[in-house]
Formats: C-alpha cells, structure tokens, sequence
C-alpha cells in the first residue's frame, strides 16, 4: 500500500513539474530551434572557434562594441571600444573608451558585453530574453546568416535604455 502511494505521488509531482514548462512559454520558439540547429552547424564547421561583435547604444547618443573572441570553446579575448561617445562625460579616463582583456583578465573590466560563448547566448534566449512575460515586447532576429542577430525585450512602459538581451551585429570564424 505504501508503494503504490509513493508511486502515484511520484506521478503526480512528475506530471506537475512537466506541466509547468512547455513549448509554451518561449516566444519564436520555432525560429529559435532553426536558429539553434544553424549555429551548431556554425560551431561544427569552425571547431567552436569565432568571433562576435556585440553593438550597444544610449538614448544619449553613445555607442559602443565589444568583440569576444572564443577558440575551441573558451573565451581568449574580448575587445571594448565606444564608437560614438556624445552624451559621454568628457573626463571619463582614455583607457575605459577603449581596451582588451586576454585570457587570464576576461571580465575584469565594468564597460562592455558580457564575457559569454554563442553557446552561452543561446542558452540566455532560451531560459530568460524569449520567456514570455506580461508587458514586455520580445525581439528575435537571425540576421547573421540564421544565427541570432537580436534576442531580448523590454518592458513596455519603459522609454530610455530598456531592452534586456543582445544585438550582435557579426559573426566570424577565427
């Protein structure tokens, strides 16, 4: 009796737990499967060694790009540079609008995307920027030959600087 009572609690915590996440609840869920098998084609293909260039803006006018460099999987480089610097304090020292962080330093600097591989991009839209919410606006594009070009939302009662995610405006092989 104990058994078949474990058993159907077993059962009812599985079923509940499967319930709670579906195909559901992603936006562009299909769009993002074909992006995904693109991009693990990509990475087959370039022995998971790329470069990509990540563009942010402000509504103040500023715009800056980090270009995070991977090489068998591992991130061995990440370039920083603002592009566009109106809306910039002026004394903002000359080594912060522009830098390069090898292997042993990724992530030591505040300014620029995130140090993180293609891998890791995909697995972010998958798990939070496509998860459907109440009041945002989702973003999903595949503009780098299928593999995500932009991928995020915002909230939609947020006006300056709001979106939540990624534009990457290029991707190469090393």
């Amino acid at each position: 009796m104990q058994s078949k009572i474990y058993i159907i609690t077993l059962l009812l915590i599985s079923s509940f737990i499967f319930s709670c996440s579906s195909d559901d609840d992603l936006n562009y869920q299909s769009d993002f499967e074909k992006s995904q098998n693109v991009w693990l084609d990509f990475k087959e293909s370039s022995d998971n060694s790329y470069k990509y260039t990540v563009g942010s803006g402000s509504w103040a006018g500023s715009y800056k790009e980090t270009t995070i460099s991977v090489s068998n999987g591992v991130i061995i480089e990440r370039y920083f540079k603002y592009t566009i610097t109106d809306g910039l304090s002026e004394d903002i020292p000359k080594e912060e609008l522009e830098w390069t962080e090898n292997e042993n330093e990724i992530g030591i600097h505040q300014n620029g995307a995130e140090p993180i591989t293609l891998d890791e991009v995909y697995e972010k839209a998958q798990q939070d920027w496509l998860i459907k919410r109440n009041n945002t606006q989702t973003y999903f594009e595949t503009e780098n030959n299928g593999i995500i070009s932009t991928c995020g939302y915002r909230d939609k009662n947020c006006v300056d600087d709001c979106f939540i995610g990624i534009n990457i405006k290029s991707i190469e092989t090393l």
